[in-house]
């Protein structure tokens, strides 16, 4: 997943300064970019991600949804197999997931 934070959401560290309206708005076009086929998700989430997972590519590796903020879990669970959300909105920021076979 790509999670972009902004001033104020949870665990958000001092560095991330842009403005709920900009973490939006960037969220969209990741998004966007990734849904238009051009663009490789790990890289996205290596170059934009604010979690500390985008070192490997956005990968979170199995988990129970009860492990994640609600929203998360509940988009999740609805994608498919390697279907990409658009933006999910929960205290940390908004994420953008892609549903990969459980390994």
């Amino acid at each position: 997943h790509i999670l972009i934070m902004y001033a104020g959401s949870d665990r958000a560290p001092a560095t991330v300064t842009r403005s709920k309206e900009d973490a939006l708005v960037l969220a969209e076009e990741l998004s966007a970019k990734i849904q238009a086929g051009g663009e490789d998700f790990a890289a996205l989430a290596r170059n934009h991600s604010d979690c500390p997972s985008a070192s490997d590519g956005g990968n979170l590796g199995n988990f129970l949804p009860s492990a994640m903020a609600f929203p998360f879990s509940q988009a999740a669970i609805k994608l498919d197999v390697g279907e990409i959300s658009g933006p999910v909105e929960t205290t940390f920021g908004y994420h953008i997931i892609r549903r990969q076979d459980i390994q």
